[in-house]
């Protein structure tokens, strides 16, 4: 059978501080109130994506790898990952803020839980007014001080707090201190890993009364305290064209605003690429013919072995494009 744009189910999680948006901006109904995330591309254990158009409905993207290989993947990736899939793609709706973590890298992720490290980037989506997020240190911090502010419940006061607005880009390399506030909506893009160090969560209990476990030890190893002089990505926006987000060894993300039918030379990335849909929709035809629509909130695989894709964009179409 030949490949086409694959989209899969959306593994939606219910989470203390999730809230509705997730639901609305995927038309998904009836509205499902405390969504935290959406799981949009998955291969990470026990949430493996499965396919949910086309003659390969209902099967799962392990398989897929397995039974495509290099023809889904691409080659080099393939090489490199076997049938593990490299990338997560999520939602994210914060109603409340979320805790204060840190994500190992490769060589401490598997070391302590022979799993890959954790780089990822955020692409907001939509904010309401006061939003917020923390990356990464805005006073100097050292292990022991680390430690003792997140006893004495000042650990906040180090970190770069940034007035967050829709459009903006945040990469969040392994090591870096992190959390998104309240009245936030992303979208995340991130290497397959599941490991997070909760460094912080304001002394907040659960139904029950009990505090979340941190994970301060853990978390103390996997800080980077190096400050840096920006934390946000600087790009400039043009319509109808490819403009760079982030390059980086785990994934190049991009943004394409268009108006007007743009054509993708797949080929040379030499990668599958996965298109997100922020807003209006498209239609996506490939050089083998396949035609899929892609809307507000949908994502979609496009496979290594694609040559080329013809986009042809609804009004007010959006569209994060990311390859490895």
């Amino acid at each position: 059978m030949k490949l086409y744009p694959l989209k899969f189910e959306p593994l939606l999680k219910s989470i203390i501080w999730g809230g509705d948006e997730i639901c609305k901006f995927k038309n998904i109904t009836p509205i499902q109130d405390g969504i935290g995330e959406s799981w949009e591309v998955s291969g990470v254990e026990n949430n493996i994506s499965v396919v949910s158009n086309g003659e390969l409905k209902g099967t799962s993207l392990d398989k897929l790898i397995s039974e495509y290989k290099d023809q889904l993947v691409g080659k080099d990736v393939y090489e490199k990952f076997g049938t593990k899939f490299p990338l997560l793609i999520k939602f994210i709706d914060a109603r409340q803020n979320l805790s204060i973590q840190v994500h190992p890298n490769d060589e401490l992720a598997k070391k302590r839980h022979n799993s890959f490290g954790k780089t990822e980037m955020w692409y907001v989506i939509n904010a309401r007014q006061g939003a917020f997020l923390y990356s990464g240190f805005s006073k100097q911090m050292t292990p022991d001080l680390y430690e003792k502010s997140v006893i004495d419940h000042t650990f906040t006061d180090a970190l770069a707090k940034h007035d967050v607005k829709k459009g903006d880009v945040f990469f969040l390399p392994a090591g870096r201190v992190h959390a998104i506030g309240a009245g936030t909506f992303v979208a995340e893009i991130q290497q397959t890993s599941d490991i997070t160090y909760r460094i912080y969560d304001y002394n907040r209990k659960d139904a029950n009364g009990n505090t979340r476990e941190l994970h301060t030890e853990l978390a103390k190893d996997a800080i980077d305290y190096k400050i840096y002089d920006n934390y946000k990505t600087q790009y400039e926006a043009s319509k109808n064209n490819l403009v760079q987000l982030e390059s980086c060894k785990y994934f190049t993300t991009d943004l394409l605003d268009l108006d007007k039918p743009f054509t993708r030379d797949c080929s040379a990335t030499g990668s599958f690429i996965i298109y997100i849909c922020m807003g209006g929709g498209c239609d996506l035809k490939d050089n083998k013919g396949n035609n899929i629509t892609l809307k507000q909130g949908e994502t979609v695989l496009v496979p290594a072995d694609t040559q080329s894709l013809e986009i042809l964009p609804q009004p007010n179409v959006l569209l994060l494009e990311t390859f490895v």
